[in-house]
């Protein structure tokens, strides 16, 4: 199996590398370098591989990284803020969030530059010489996907922006932003547009690359937003069920037997549930979309850890990793939206509830009170989290420290386990490896139940989350997770795909596409409760875009910045 991992980005303004890479699934990089090179070196075979390769890059920018993390998961229902400070505006949704913040700029840019990276693709593809047109109109179709994701993100996250289609060649300070209906009429017409020539299977011979799979994925989704939209139309529902349908019935697609095992670091990332992944490596090199913004590889496992490495007991080391502590799951999402620890495995394989000593000795700093000294063998359970409150003298009678609900602050509480990622060279190690599994077949589903519940097919509905659910169970416990029509409501979708997308960079994206973000964040979450408003439904424009844009006869810029900002 071939693996195509796309680095640095190609500049059309400015070429300096390209990195071809073919990588197996060992991980075993072949990388040439090609520099000093003229902006003719596109039209040859070469450059147009290495153009199409390097327009993936830009995703490395959003998925999987604290960039992505901070606009997608942070200061929602779901979480709230840990005790380390970065880009805790998204948490609190006050003066901290503007348009400078340097996340905010680097999103943009890297789009930017993916976009313009496609739209060089595809309108140089018909003079490329020694490719064939079977493979132009391959990479075409991937160009276009690629541009109508990254628009969709930043039409998301920004509301309209510049909507350029074409190449931008020389250095430009026309601007203009474009209407919700010009936005959603562009990317639509790029995913439809690509499905013809995107490969019609679930993954890719040269693993990575997007597919007919990913293009239909994408655009249930697009729908499901432009359903809530100024630009709704009576057919949206029923067009992303239509996709979603296509996605789980046309591509042999299948959930895996269990929750956990889809989030198997290495080649279990490679799984029959995964429709499209944002590829990372191990090499330093190849690992980034652009060394002055991102140059972490897939650093999530950095940014959900609560702070054991100081406990008694316990040492950081690579296995429990490197605890940044930026979000702290709220109490809705513990006790209400993973309230059900019977049947439903997912509280379980979602967060780690146990930890072993690995720095033996006998301790008297121990934060459980029910006890004033603990001491462990290596090997030794020092940590427990139950989950819910025991009492003073169940504590007692425990020789390893129990972490309860009452006990959980801004350092210590549940830790999501999904994306930790034990393969890093040593514990004080950032960069990540594993890929980022960007769509995958459960929330298929529940974007099809989501639209379903929209028509009022409350029983179709109903068989696409019991899907999801039946899965999710403990064994024998299947028929106790089943749930009915008259459960398939728009409240239960939401706690449903809280249990199983949890941190996978959707839920600020839906909050908002449900028009509920701004009640939902007041209800359960009440570091953002006193600060949000509906103009948080955007996010700032960035200033550099503002003041590179042309100015108007008054002086300001052509480029508005959002209001409230």
């Amino acid at each position: 199996m071939t693996r195509t991992y796309l680095s640095k980005s190609f500049k059309t303004l400015s070429i300096l590398a390209f990195l071809f890479i073919g990588q197996s699934c060992k991980d075993l990089l072949d990388e040439k370098v090609i520099s000093s090179i003229g902006d003719d070196y596109m039209t040859t075979a070469a450059g147009f591989n290495s153009a199409s390769n390097a327009a993936y890059s830009s995703l490395r920018n959003f998925y999987g990284t604290e960039r992505g993390l901070s606009m997608t998961e942070y200061g929602t229902d779901l979480y709230s803020a840990g005790a380390d400070g970065s880009f805790k505006g998204f948490h609190f949704y006050d003066s901290q969030l503007i348009g400078t913040v340097s996340i905010i700029q680097e999103v943009w840019e890297e789009l930017y530059k993916g976009i313009n990276t496609c739209n060089a693709v595809i309108e140089r593809a018909a003079g490329v010489a020694g490719v064939t047109d079977a493979v132009k109109t391959q990479r075409v179709a991937e160009m276009k996907f690629l541009r109508a994701h990254y628009y969709f993100i930043l039409f998301q996250e920004f509301g309209g922006v510049d909507l350029r289609l074409t190449e931008t060649i020389l250095p430009t300070k026309t601007t203009k932003r474009a209407s919700d209906a010009e936005m959603y009429a562009a990317i639509i017409k790029d995913l439809e547009e690509s499905l013809p020539g995107l490969e019609n299977k679930a993954k890719s011979a040269d693993y990575g690359r997007a597919t007919k799979a990913a293009a239909e994925h994408l655009l249930a989704k697009v729908y499901l937003a432009k359903a809530t939209s100024s630009v709704k139309a009576a057919d949206d529902y029923s067009k992303a069920a239509t996709y979603a349908q296509n996605v789980i019935s046309n591509y042999g697609f299948k959930l895996l037997p269990d929750f956990a095992s889809v989030f198997v670091q290495g080649a279990g990332e490679i799984n029959d549930e995964v429709v499209f992944a944002v590829q990372y490596t191990t090499d330093p090199l190849t690992n980034i979309s652009d060394p002055t913004t991102n140059g972490n590889g897939n650093n999530l496992h950095l940014l959900f850890g609560m702070q054991y490495d100081v406990q008694a007991g316990m040492v950081r080391d690579v296995f429990y990793g490197r605890p940044f502590k930026r979000l702290k799951p709220t109490t809705y999402a513990l006790e209400t939206v993973f309230k059900d620890r019977v049947n439903d495995s997912r509280y379980k394989k979602t967060f780690r509830d146990t930890w072993l000593s690995n720095n033996p000795g006998t301790f008297t700093n121990v934060f459980d009170n029910s006890k004033k000294s603990v001491t462990y063998k290596a090997g030794d359970t020092t940590i427990f989290i139950p989950g819910v409150e025991w009492t003073l003298a169940q504590r007692a009678a425990k020789p390893y420290q129990v972490l309860v609900p009452s006990l959980y602050n801004l350092s210590l509480f549940p830790t999501l386990v999904k994306f930790m990622d034990p393969l890093r060279i040593d514990k004080t190690y950032e960069p990540g490896s594993r890929d980022y599994l960007a769509f995958r077949l459960a929330d298929t589903y529940l974007m099809l139940a989501e639209a379903q519940i929209k028509l009022g097919k409350t029983a179709d509905a109903a068989a696409s989350i019991n899907m999801v659910r039946r899965r999710a169970a403990f064994a024998g416990k299947e028929s106790a997770m089943e749930i009915t029509a008259a459960d398939a409501t728009m409240e239960f979708l939401m706690e449903e795909r809280g249990r199983e997308l949890l941190g996978e960079q959707t839920r600020w994206l839906d909050l908002k596409r449900w028009g509920v973000l701004v009640d939902r964040v007041k209800k359960y979450n009440s570091d953002a409760a006193n600060n949000i408003k509906e103009t948080h439904n955007l996010r700032p424009i960035p200033q550099t875009q503002i003041d590179r844009s042309d100015k108007g006869t008054d002086g300001a810029s052509v480029f508005p910045q959002n209001p409230g900002y």
